[in-house]
């Protein structure tokens, strides 16, 4: 669980320099005229940044930056690649694991497969793979 947490941080600080580069370029473009708050069309892109961030890792190599660096890895139902569906329902699983305090993606520590509610919901497994060990060949690479 640790490793998860540690992970999700290193992620959303990662996607907070990805979203204020974002908001910086808009910004400038603008003319230093900043977008007025409730703006639909920069809400939707910083919603739509969010979602690809995580699902766009997740099915290209099925690690975001801060689960290479934790060891972690999503896995597809039967242990294969992610694929968008399966991403994008895992994303949206994830936010409603989140609304209830956490409690979704805290299941995890409790749950005898180590599964929070968005792996359930979406069908995908979180695997620790440690340094120097080959997903493919399950031993230690030289």
């Amino acid at each position: 669980m640790p490793r998860r947490l540690a992970a999700l941080v290193y992620d959303l600080m990662l996607l907070g320099a990805v979203l204020f580069m974002f908001t910086l370029v808009v910004f400038v473009v603008r003319g230093g005229r900043a977008v007025a708050p409730g703006t639909l069309w920069f809400q939707l892109c910083l919603a739509a940044i969010i979602v690809l961030f995580f699902t766009w890792f997740w099915v290209h190599g099925g690690q975001t930056l801060g689960m290479r660096a934790w060891g972690l890895r999503v896995v597809g139902p039967g242990g294969g690649p992610v694929g968008w569906r399966a991403a994008l329902a895992r994303f949206a699983a994830g936010v409603l694991a989140a609304l209830p305090a956490g409690l979704g993606l805290w299941w995890a520590a409790l749950d005898r497969d180590r599964r929070g509610w968005h792996d359930r919901l979406s069908g995908t497994r979180l695997l620790y793979e440690p340094r120097g060990v080959s997903a493919a060949e399950g031993t230690r690479s030289r």
